[in-house]
């Protein structure tokens, strides 16, 4: 046991984990982090985020060159792909990431803590190492921040090889001939996204009947049309019922959601990505009473302390949305709180983003939410196709639009779906935070000629002002 107990130890050092103890030891306490993998930065660095932008933005070069250059006068020849060397760009993102966090750990004086943790009680956590050896920590506070794992599907076995999560789609070592992407969320369209551009025919398969459930509709047609366009086929309203793994191909089972025929699917690989799952398995979680929900999530209560005094969670493990961005911010609020001051998080201006190009981002209502709750509202839209800038780029795919209450002007939320969409909602996410009306953006001058002009004109169009259609 410990000689000196800790005032916080965090479980997981992701991103909601590693930002909470930064915050914590900034605040005086003397903080532990545990994560049972060597590099720091959980899911995110090592296997997620970070690694999939830096593939997302080498296979978008290589289709830009391909593609896109000519149309700006600039012949190229022949282009090709070393993706052995992406790979090692990847790689080189994800270390210095991590080396990052172990820097700043040290520069906050955080002790990290190398091992599988499980919290014996509200002032005890034990660890035991990769060598099978353990020690317990003692510590005033505990806060679980051990993130999620990718949701399996029943029928099909996971090897990472042939049928891979997004850990073994970031891993290939050649470019699959055909490609079978399960589930049409914003994972599974990255990543067929990168391996589409390199030469892999991609066919999505989702039980829903629209794909990117959650986005606005309107949104959601208009990028499912860009990505048929860019060679991706999709199968909606279907299910995948079984797969039989072959030496060098794939034989997925497919029906129709609603029922009907059966029919066999042939791939090199299939990327599974239906989803996440609270990563909480062996914590002991209900011996010392953390109460869990029906799908393993924490529950917390307004300040994110558990169902135990003194045990407090953050992140993909507690209900909400499954991002990294609202796992640092919760991190930050409860380290906060827990070192005895004020926090909060605003969960109504959480921006998502699919990092595919063009990019989509979203922040606050969809149409579909403002009508099911009754809500009066007016729409501005503005297509990238008007804007000077992005036709300067060649790039003039999507539009902007802005969600305003029709009484008060205020901004419900706001949908974008073009070049630089991710960067552009934050324009948005901060106007909201404060309150800002649609008029609010509409009279803020914009640069010119800049792909945020596009956003003043959704702005001025929901007052039916546009300017430049």
């Amino acid at each position: 046991m410990t000689e000196t107990p800790f005032d916080l130890v965090v479980i997981g050092a992701g991103p909601g984990g590693y930002v909470a103890s930064i915050r914590a030891a900034q605040l005086g306490l003397k903080v532990a982090c545990i994560d049972k993998r060597k590099s720091l930065g959980g899911t995110c660095l090592n296997i997620g985020c970070i690694p999939s932008k830096a593939l997302l933005q080498s296979s978008e070069h290589y289709s830009h060159a391909r593609h896109g250059l000519a149309a700006h006068g600039v012949n190229v020849g022949k282009v090709s792909y070393d993706l052995k060397a992406m790979m090692g760009h990847k790689d080189k993102v994800v270390e210095d990431n991590t080396k990052g966090i172990e820097f700043l750990f040290k520069k906050n004086k955080v002790t990290s803590v190398h091992g599988t943790a499980r919290i014996k009680s509200a002032t005890e956590v034990e660890v035991t190492a990769e060598n099978g050896d353990t020690q317990t920590l003692k510590t005033g506070s505990i806060l679980i921040a051990t993130g999620s794992d990718s949701a399996p599907l029943a029928g099909l076995e996971i090897d990472e090889k042939q049928i891979v999560t997004s850990t073994g789609a970031l891993t290939l070592e050649t470019v699959p001939k055909h490609l079978v992407v399960v589930g049409a969320g914003y994972i599974g369209l990255e990543m067929g996204s990168v391996w589409a551009r390199l030469g892999a025919k991609v066919t999505v398969i989702e039980y829903l009947d629209r794909i990117t459930p959650g986005m606005d509709g309107e949104v959601a047609k208009a990028f499912q049309k860009i990505l048929e366009k860019q060679g991706m086929t999709f199968r909606l309203g279907t299910k995948v019922t079984g797969a039989e793994t072959l030496k060098t191909k794939v034989k997925l089972s497919v029906e129709p959601a609603a029922g009907g025929d059966a029919e066999t699917i042939e791939c090199d690989t299939v990327l599974v990505s239906i989803g996440r799952r609270p990563y909480t398995d062996q914590l002991g979680l209900e011996e010392v009473g953390v109460t869990t929900n029906d799908r393993g999530f924490v529950e917390i209560d307004a300040h994110f302390q558990t169902s135990v005094e003194g045990i407090y969670a953050i992140g993909d493990c507690v209900p909400g949305p499954m991002l990294a961005h609202k796992a640092e911010d919760e991190g930050v609020a409860a380290a906060e709180i827990i070192a005895g001051e004020s926090g909060h998080v605003n969960y109504d201006v959480i921006p998502g983003i699919v990092y595919t190009w063009p990019e989509v981002a979203s922040v606050g209502k969809t149409e579909e939410q403002l009508k099911e709750d009754g809500i009066a509202y007016k729409v501005g839209k503005f297509p990238f196709s008007a804007n000077g800038r992005a036709r300067a780029a060649n790039d003039t795919d999507g539009f902007v639009k802005l969600l305003a209450d029709a009484k008060t002007d205020r901004i419900l939320g706001a949908h974008i779906l073009g070049p630089d969409a991710g960067t552009l909602i934050h324009e948005i996410v901060v106007g909201m935070e404060f309150g800002a009306s649609a008029e609010d953006i509409a009279r803020t001058c914009h640069g010119h000629p800049t792909l945020s002009e596009a956003v003043k004109e959704a702005a001025l169009a929901s007052a039916g002002r546009t300017i430049h259609i």
